[in-house]
């Protein structure tokens, strides 16, 4: 481990991504649940049968999510290497002033900016099938713990575009992306069952386990809810919040039944294409792309619009 601190710190800072410093929390973090989980079932094992047990890991899912995770971390760099390079002329040719990023008021632009492009970026991966297929992954497993917060996506393309408004305006494109890292770190941690509801004023700002199980919940009242990064707060602004009121189904409306790490991230890929060949009309394929996960050709027709929003397919 040493070795590795080594080679980070020797790195130039706009490199240092912090979610590399984080990654032994994080294992450190997962082990603690991990074993406070074995250790409540011995005492005290889920009788429900069929549903998994407040806080409970499976092996198998649990790997699952870990070498998700472990993919991510590479593909993840793979899109930063590529959008900085058109974040760097964004930046370089087309932002009309540079913020310095020695001052406050830099960060607080870089990281609210974040927040709030993310909170966006998810909002539309829940609303539309083609930007779902990359994210979907994340919401298929049944159980809800620190391991589910590393089962990533290995698409990024959307928030990379979603991203560009901040070097525009000025934000250091290396600013841009630590930033980003700082929100994947505080979203670990609100990935488990074993935290309760915290103090309303912190309930009322940020992002917390609680805020964040409904997110996971597949139930009717949870569906596409949520959707914050670390604040809570644009969940408020933009009517999209609902505060948990009993314990959430995890996972999709339509449950995998696979622990292959490549088809849970391309599975929605290959639905799409399915149903694309299979429509008939140009403008029903671009509903089965660009509608909201659930459409319909059908539906759409009887109600004279889309059908209702299900994203967790």
């Amino acid at each position: 481990m040493s070795s590795v601190s080594g080679f980070l710190s020797a790195l130039p800072p706009p490199m240092r991504d912090p979610v590399l410093f984080a990654i032994p929390f994080f294992l450190l973090l997962l082990t603690l649940e991990w074993t406070a989980a074995r250790k409540l079932e011995r005492i005290a094992p889920d009788a429900g049968g069929a549903r998994p047990g407040s806080g409970a890991y499976l092996s198998r899912d649990s790997m699952a999510s870990i070498s998700m995770g472990l993919v991510s971390v590479a593909t993840m760099a793979s899109w930063k290497t590529l959008a900085l390079l058109g974040y760097a002329a964004i930046y370089g040719y087309l932002a009309p002033w540079h913020l310095p990023s020695t001052r406050w008021y830099t960060w607080v632009v870089a990281i609210l900016g974040v927040d709030l492009l993310y909170y966006a970026y998810h909002r539309v991966a829940h609303r539309v099938r083609l930007i779902w297929a990359t994210h979907q992954a994340h919401h298929s497993s049944e159980y809800f713990n620190f391991a589910t917060a590393l089962r990533q996506k290995w698409n990024n393309s959307g928030e990379i575009l979603m991203w560009i408004p901040l070097p525009l305006l000025g934000v250091p494109p290396w600013m841009v992306f630590f930033s980003f890292s700082v929100s994947l770190i505080y979203q670990f941690w609100i990935h488990t069952e074993r935290i309760d509801k915290l103090p309303r004023p912190f309930e009322f700002v940020f992002n917390t386990p609680s805020h964040h199980r409904v997110h996971h919940g597949m139930d009717k009242l949870y569906l596409d809810k949520n959707y914050g990064g670390i604040l809570i707060i644009w969940d408020r602004v933009f009517g999209s919040f609902q505060p948990e009121s009993f314990r959430p189904h995890y996972g999709l409306t339509k449950q995998v039944d696979t622990f292959n790490i490549w088809k849970l991230q391309t599975r929605e890929y290959v639905a799409i294409a399915r149903d694309w060949r299979a429509a008939d009309r140009f403008r029903d394929r671009l509903g089965y792309v660009f509608g909201p996960p659930g459409w319909a050709p059908h539906a759409a027709t009887r109600s004279g619009a889309a059908a209702p929003m299900v994203t967790t397919l």
